[in-house]
């Protein structure tokens, strides 16, 4: 059975998350978005320590998607490294996991 995962990742502003977030859904790579507004980031950047305040985004999806899903936010994103980390579900309401499975793979019944 495919992994349901929840992928995160960030954008530098809400309304151009919420773009992505409709797009990725509406493609289906992702089952639902979740867009977080008011994170505050330190990182990292070309040998300098930056701070930036951005919005998260709580993608669910498969396994089976990610690669597809990870592609999609490098074309559309507008950092030059969109962040993508993957983290697979442990576990679950199976009726939700079997929402998100069937909501990437075509299917609108429960």
């Amino acid at each position: 059975m495919d992994p349901v995962v929840v992928a995160v990742a960030t954008h530098p502003d809400e309304e151009g998350a919420g773009r992505l977030a409709a797009t990725l859904v509406e493609e289906r790579l992702a089952a639902c978005v979740q867009v977080l507004p008011g994170l505050r980031s330190t990182y990292r950047w070309e040998g300098a320590v930056e701070t930036a305040t951005e919005v998260r985004l709580e993608i669910k999806t498969t396994g089976s998607r990610v690669e597809a899903l990870a592609a999609r936010l490098a074309e559309l994103h507008p950092y030059d490294v969109p962040e993508l980390v993957v983290l697979e579900a442990a576990g679950g309401l199976p009726a939700y996991l079997d929402w998100v499975r069937e909501s990437v793979t075509g299917s609108d019944e429960p």
